[in-house]
């Protein structure tokens, strides 16, 4: 398969160019070869496709809400060609079987790679922990393992997770909360909570944690990654470890660097979530954490959510939002179209540091000959996000009805265009 992608800016820099693909492998740049396939890109941005280390896809368990062939949709729609699916399944992910299974769903939809997490714990119960060797050993090669969702509470049970981890060279993702300060907490612990009547969620919870596990991980190695930062204290945490060396990562969502608690007013559960959006200087933080590097990535923790668990009272809603649809153009709102950042710093965030985490080695690559043709093209074009119009199987969106300047326009994994104009193509095996 050849395909020519006409017209492109990669990284959004210099005049637009001609990018030909041959067999899934950059063949040449600047050349305008004949092909079976032709994309003219007027002009728009030429990114390596976005990779994603925190997505729930709910299959095995709640297909009602999403499946690994929707998220897929969802994911490449969203300019991404690589995600890692949580293990808070039903089953939970602890065995290589369950892994696999994913692994090979993902495979046979084509749309982009789905590498599923697997699980710190047996069964997310925080008592034993599950064989991360023969997970890493199977099909899918776990190489990620996380009982996001929940948080490793138990500090010995952490410390045999990160020394077993280290032996293997995974990576381990802690859900940061000590959840005997969470009890019943819905919102951020401020003064928004406390004038809406919500119970407060304190950011100590969230850093306890995170300087428990940097300090784990300081004393007995290995890697570890910090889910969803959401607090400016996490951020000056991590901070202070990278000026250790401590071998620790971090992640923080477009939903945390765009919103606040501000928005509870309305009640409205579509805008619960776990942690919890924060204060606006928590917010600033975060974005000025970015920036610098102390947070390494930008990853969406899409949680689809069907109306029964989000059309209810705030207390009872379920957390989590829907964020791979939404977050490339996010992200450039606040980065490149203001004026903070270039589209250098977010194929940085958004694809190779990610790939540099997660160890992909096909993924996140330079746009170059001879490079896996893994890509993702933004074009300025105004558009409003409508929830009846994603690809993901949910609707819960908070960015329903927002406008915004970029969008995804094609996404191609190993050359194969899987969306175009914002619609996902249809399965491989369809």
């Amino acid at each position: 398969m050849k395909t020519l992608i006409k017209n492109v800016r990669p990284y959004g820099e210099g005049e637009p160019t001609d990018v030909f693909i041959e067999d899934g492998v950059i063949a040449a740049i600047g050349e305008n070869r004949d092909a079976d396939e032709t994309i003219d890109g007027d002009g728009a941005v030429l990114l390596p496709g976005l990779v994603d280390l925190h997505v729930h896809f709910r299959e095995p368990g709640r297909e009602d809400t999403e499946t690994i062939v929707t998220g897929s949709q969802a994911a490449a729609a969203g300019g991404f060609t690589a995600v890692f699916t949580m293990a808070n399944t039903n089953p939970v992910t602890d065995q290589p079987v369950i892994a696999d299974s994913v692994w090979a769903k993902g495979q046979a939809a084509g749309l982009c790679d789905v590498h599923p997490v697997g699980s710190i714990t047996q069964g997310l119960k925080g008592e034993a922990l599950t064989e991360f060797g023969m997970m890493n050993r199977g099909d899918a090669g776990v190489r990620m393992f996380s009982d996001d969702g929940k948080c490793v509470t138990d500090p010995l049970l952490m410390r045999r997770a990160i020394e077993y981890a280290a032996g293997l060279d995974v990576l381990l993702a802690q859900h940061a909360e000590e959840h005997r300060l969470t009890e019943g907490a819905v919102a951020h612990e401020g003064e928004n909570a406390a004038r809406l009547g919500l119970r407060g969620w304190p950011r100590v919870a969230e850093e306890s944690i995170v300087a428990r596990d940097i300090l784990l991980t300081r004393d007995y190695g290995g890697r570890l990654h910090i889910c969803h930062a959401s607090t400016a204290g996490t951020a000056e945490l991590l901070r202070w470890a990278k000026s250790l060396g401590v071998n620790v990562s971090a992640e923080v969502t477009p939903h945390h660097l765009l919103l606040t608690d501000s928005v509870l007013d309305s009640y409205d559960g579509v805008f619960r979530v776990n942690p919890p959006l924060r204060e606006e200087s928590d917010t600033l933080a975060l974005r000025e954490a970015l920036l610098d590097g102390t947070i390494d990535v930008i990853a969406t923790d899409h949680a689809p959510h069907g109306s029964e668990d989000k059309c209810v009272e705030f207390d009872h809603a379920k957390p989590g939002m829907l964020g791979l649809e939404t977050s490339l153009a996010i992200v450039s709102e606040i980065f490149v179209r203001s004026g903070l950042a270039d589209w250098r710093f977010i194929a940085r965030v958004m694809s190779e540091r990610p790939a540099e985490i997660a160890r992909l080695a096909d993924q996140g690559r330079p746009i170059a000959v001879g490079e896996p043709a893994n890509l993702t093209l933004v074009a300025e074009k105004d558009w409003t996000v409508d929830r009846g119009q994603l690809a993901s199987k949910s609707e819960n969106t908070p960015f329903n009805g927002m406008d915004f300047s970029h969008r995804v326009v094609a996404t191609l994994l190993r050359g194969r265009v899987t969306s175009r104009d914002g619609q996902a193509c249809a399965p491989a095996n369809a």
